[in-house]
């Protein structure tokens, strides 16, 4: 049970919601509870097996979050604590995400006579409920928390719309929203608005990502033979996936909280706009990024010990920012990769000139178009490594969108249009130049450019939510007043018109991207 499933859209969450602002009116603890259980029984659909190993992180990291809350006059034992905790963490990860990957290296060196981590599931959501926690325990150590009762707690690290793909939140966000009142009592208010950006969400997901899929598919599944214009559909159309999949998801999140009173940290915002590989890592997986900055870059030094080792810095968070998504070495690449494309944003503002005066209007539009391209076609071009089954797979692709492995001789037509040109059809087919078959080239590179045209043109959902908008986040509306949400029917009609677009739409097989990683 995902939220693109039917079961979810119309069992689950009422239900959710009915017990909780029902069970809010008698007690918050209790409403807390099940919102907790509801959470538990949302993880367990897809697999019951791992509840103990979630339920045993929670208690594990409560408990160690206690221990260092309860030690502020012993700084020496509350680093020894959170290093623990932090240490436990990170191997139960490296159990079940990495250990397969590691025992297959030293199987295949002759260091190992079996690969000793083949069998071994990973479970749902293990990287962004350990990445919470871990994120809990620094906040403890730093005096950022405070001392919770279980349940809350148990509603911080479960509840069901950031459990399975984020955004990573932060106790000092969460926690103490969980105290207060109002966050139990039914507001029609943030029904509205959560609704709607959930809807918003979905729509994304289903109408366009799912969409894209096959072409995705069918590009990295023999990318042997892709020619040019296939090859960077291929790429161009999983790019444009994986952005609508995990922004649809996000936009979900933040929605369903906002259903329950409770606002989450934004965790993305138009990153196929930014203007430079810096910018982009500022918008896309906004939570991820805070995370690693935060909890890596700066305790590694940051910028603070020159420029080699602010690069050694950035590669080394990027690095380990690849492998967090996967255990491959294409993911390890594609860390690299944006290691690499940092260095070199951060050496270019090092080294540039200053401008004398500022440049003309059209002049500065159009360098600033040029910034956006550059930087979406690197997205592209790492994109590749982050989507391949293997490295060869990613250099098949490559090779074929740097025209190594030739181009299309035609443009592929619907054969219908073959009878509607009539006098034409028959020239055209005769010159090469055009060919007619089942057009799939044509629709695949339709719905690319529709897709492109939203992400570059269109506002996204939460400057369309503007003032509404329920992330912690202060958000400026879109300058086309047109577009911004409203609380009236017209909206609430437009809203029933893509949900059931979307729920017409819904397949419970095709699972959200980041569900995985």
């Amino acid at each position: 049970m995902f939220f693109n499933s039917l079961q979810f859209v119309f069992l689950f969450v009422p239900a959710t919601l009915a017990g909780y602002f029902w069970l809010g009116k008698i007690g918050r603890q209790l409403a807390a509870f099940w919102l907790a259980a509801a959470s538990l029984v949302f993880y367990a659909s897809w697999n019951p097996e791992y509840i103990p190993l979630l339920l045993a992180s929670v208690a594990f990291n409560y408990l160690i979050g206690l221990l260092i809350l309860h030690s502020a006059a012993r700084p020496r034992r509350r680093n020894w604590l959170l290093a623990l905790g932090v240490a436990v963490d990170l191997l139960v990860l490296a159990y079940y995400k990495y250990l397969h990957w590691f025992s297959s290296i030293a199987h295949s060196l002759g260091l190992a006579e079996t690969d000793f981590g083949a069998g071994i599931a990973l479970p749902l959501g293990i990287s962004f409920f350990t990445f919470t926690q871990i994120g809990y325990l620094v906040e403890c150590r730093q005096g950022l928390a405070e001392d919770p009762r279980w349940v809350n707690y148990l509603v911080f690290v479960t509840n069901f719309p950031h459990l399975i793909a984020g955004p990573i939140i932060r106790s000092s966000e969460v926690m103490p929203q969980l105290i207060k009142r109002s966050t139990f009592r039914f507001n029609p208010g943030n029904l509205a608005v959560g609704l709607s950006i959930f809807v918003m969400g979905l729509a994304k997901k289903i109408l366009i990502a799912d969409n894209l899929a096959p072409f995705v598919d069918a590009g990295f599944r023999e990318p042997q033979g892709l020619l040019l214009f296939s090859a960077w559909g291929a790429a161009l159309a999983y790019a444009l996936q994986l952005y609508f999949d995990f922004s649809g998801y996000s936009d979900m999140a933040i929605g369903l909280a906002r259903l329950f009173n409770l606002r989450f940290p934004l965790n993305f915002y138009s990153p196929y706009k930014a203007t430079c590989i810096i910018d982009f890592w500022q918008r896309w997986h906004m939570t991820l990024s805070r995370f690693l900055r935060d909890y890596l870059y700066i305790p590694l030094g940051g910028n603070r010990k020159g420029r080699t080792r602010r690069y050694v810095n950035l590669m080394a968070t990027m690095l380990l920012g690849g492998l967090w998504h996967g255990a491959n070495w294409t993911f390890l690449i594609w860390g690299g990769l944006h290691g690499l494309f940092l260095m070199i944003n951060h050496l270019w503002r090092a080294l540039r000139p200053a401008r004398a005066a500022p440049p003309a209007a059209f002049a500065a539009a159009v360098f600033s178009a040029f910034q956006v391209l550059l930087t979406f076609l690197a997205v592209v071009v790492a994109f590749v490594f982050f989507r391949a089954p293997s490295l060869a797979a990613a250099l098949h692709v490559l090779a074929g969108m740097a025209g190594l492995h030739g181009a299309e001789a035609a443009l592929v037509l619907p054969a219908s249009l073959a009878a509607l040109l009539r006098a034409f059809g028959r020239p055209l087919a005769e010159s090469g130049l055009v060919a007619f078959g089942n057009g799939a080239p044509l629709y695949e590179a339709g719905l690319i450019a529709a897709s492109i045209a939203i992400v570059w043109f269109a506002p996204n959902v939460h400057q369309i939510m503007g003032r509404y908008s329920p992330a912690l986040t202060k958000i400026e509306p879109t300058p086309a007043t047109w577009l911004r949400w409203r609380p009236n029917l017209g909206w609430a009609l437009a809203a029933a018109v893509v949900a059931a677009a979307a729920i017409f739409g819904v397949s419970e097989h095709v699972v959200f991207l980041y569900a995985y990683f």
